[in-house]
């Protein structure tokens, strides 16, 4: 795929059949009610396929297909060897259609193909693996007891896990949530987002053909308000995994005291800093990863380094570094390899991007970009865009955008970066680039967020967990801390003759 052309892509594209029904209880099904929604390509405006519109009738059919899996056992007492197998084979599978997995994300929603096929689907794969192989080998305890006591502590899986997953990582976001509960014993009904929820379905297609049990992997797509809202007061869920909007993992938080007091784990908003300072040996590797930080996946990014602090002694240097990447990295045709940003995932998104630039413009200095932009003459697309010299509390430095905005802001003092950097409502990620050992490891323990990367950006992988502070949430996806919130603590205590 990596030799792919332009018409490579575009031919691989206009064969692709869409999966638009629901998928409940080991079927693709109609909405009860019948409705459908339109899924449709940012980058041309055309419809792709129409997908069912999920309300709480088709979520209780698919609680109810999870909770009867769950208590037959079919998964959730399965031996650990045979259910690793399974999700073994659906990361061999993954990758079987790896095309197909990337080209469902970048037309539904907008992103690079290319990132698409060398970023998401790879990364599916690898964590369903990473996943799979950790059921075998994560034990239980025994606690120390007296002779004639016995105590057992094991983690033992939930029940029925509901995942309302976002649309600027279709694929990825479904399996950071669904690989762990799957891994844990549990059934999962997944909400994916309305604008992007075509990779999830086929993900369930291949779960099934992989040998997921029937009712054991679900997908429900909908409209919050509706679908998203049923999972969140359903008496039947028992943990429910968030990733989006502060907002709306607020609202999850109110269903689940307004229900069956469900678990709920939100990862939300962020608005992470990078700390810029003088003693940066190589500022030009800085810039690259400030650059790549804020307009990777269109900036559409949780943890995006969208509040960059520059020491003052090389701001003016460091930002005119900038300005030649943000140059280079105009928007395109997100299946052509040449381009370098894709879409904006709908025009919902690309007009309140577009108000913060507007306002952005009478408040601070616009350096680069500034403008939306079309692709022969279509599409939702917005330049990479430099506001330099913005005050600090400023919406621009203060606001999640979700899009590619980059906010400069000087500093003078180490304690003065910490300080601005840790004034966000917001904790979810932040960067250090500094060649003083010292201050990195002093900076990094003072920034309030729940990963910090120095001299690089945005560092995650299988084995540590991504999530945040404050109102970034407080729910762990990846590592073994994930299987966490999909298992109960369960004590049996056994008393012998000693």
């Amino acid at each position: 795929m990596l030799d792919y052309t332009y018409d490579d892509w575009k031919s691989r594209a206009a064969s692709l059949t869409f999966r638009g029904q629901a998928f409940i209880d080991g079927a693709f099904t109609d909405a009860a009610s019948g409705k459908t929604f339109a899924s449709v390509n940012p980058a041309t405006g055309e419809v792709l396929t129409q997908v069912a519109e999920c309300d709480a009738a088709d979520v209780n059919r698919a609680v109810a297909a999870g909770r009867r899996a769950f208590e037959d056992g079919r998964w959730s007492r399965m031996a650990p060897g045979d259910r690793k197998a399974v999700l073994l084979r659906l990361a061999d599978l993954i990758r079987e259609n790896l095309e197909e997995m990337a080209l469902l994300d970048s037309l539904d929603m907008g992103k690079l193909v290319t990132d698409a096929a060398t970023i998401d689907a790879p990364g599916s794969a690898h964590f369903f693996q990473w996943y799979a192989e950790a059921i075998d080998k994560v034990y239980d305890e025994v606690a120390p007891t007296g002779p004639g006591d016995l105590a057992l502590v094991s983690r033992v899986p939930l029940g029925v896990v509901g995942a309302v997953t976002p649309w600027n990582f279709p694929l990825d976001m479904a399996t950071w949530k669904a690989a762990a509960a799957l891994a844990a014993g549990n059934s999962v009904v997944l909400k994916p987002a309305e604008q992007s929820p075509l990779s999830a379905l086929r993900l369930a297609e291949l779960a099934a053909e992989a040998g997921v049990p029937d009712g054991v992997f679900n997908v429900v797509p909908g409209f919050g308000a509706a679908a998203g809202k049923a999972l969140g007061l359903h008496m039947d869920v028992d943990c429910l995994a968030f990733t989006g909007s502060t907002a709306i993992g607020k609202m999850f938080m109110q269903y689940s005291g307004q229900s069956n007091l469900k678990q709920v784990w939100p990862e939300t908003g962020g608005k992470s800093p990078n700390l810029v300072f003088a003693d940066c040996e190589d500022l030009d590797a800085a810039a690259d990863m400030a650059a790549f930080g804020i307009f990777f996946n269109q900036g559409e990014v949780c943890s995006a380094n969208s509040r960059l602090y520059v020491e003052r002694s090389v701001k003016d240097a460091f930002v005119e570094k900038l300005i030649a990447r943000a140059e280079a990295t105009q928007p395109g045709d997100p299946l052509d390899p040449a381009s370098k940003m894709g879409a904006i995932v709908d025009e919902k998104q690309t007009e309140g991007i577009m108000r913060f630039v507007e306002a952005g413009k009478s408040s601070a200095n616009l350096v680069a970009g500034g403008a939306r932009v079309t692709v022969d003459g279509k599409g939702c697309f917005v330049q990479p865009t430099i506001f330099d010299d913005v005050s600090h509390d400023n919406p621009l430095a203060r606001d999640e955008i979700f899009g590619p905005v980059l906010s400069v802001i000087p500093f003078d003092s180490e304690a003065e970066a910490v300080a601005m950097a840790n004034d966000s409502i917001y904790g979810l990620a932040a960067s250090v680039w500094t060649d003083n050992l010292s201050r990195a490891c002093r900076v990094a323990d003072r920034l309030h967020a729940g990963t910090v990367s120095v001299n690089t950006v945005d560092a995650l992988s299988a084995q540590t967990p991504f999530g945040g502070m404050k109102q970034s949430g407080f729910g762990r996806d990846l590592s073994l801390h994930s299987l966490e919130k999909y298992t109960a603590l369960k004590t049996t205590w056994i008393k012998y003759k000693a």
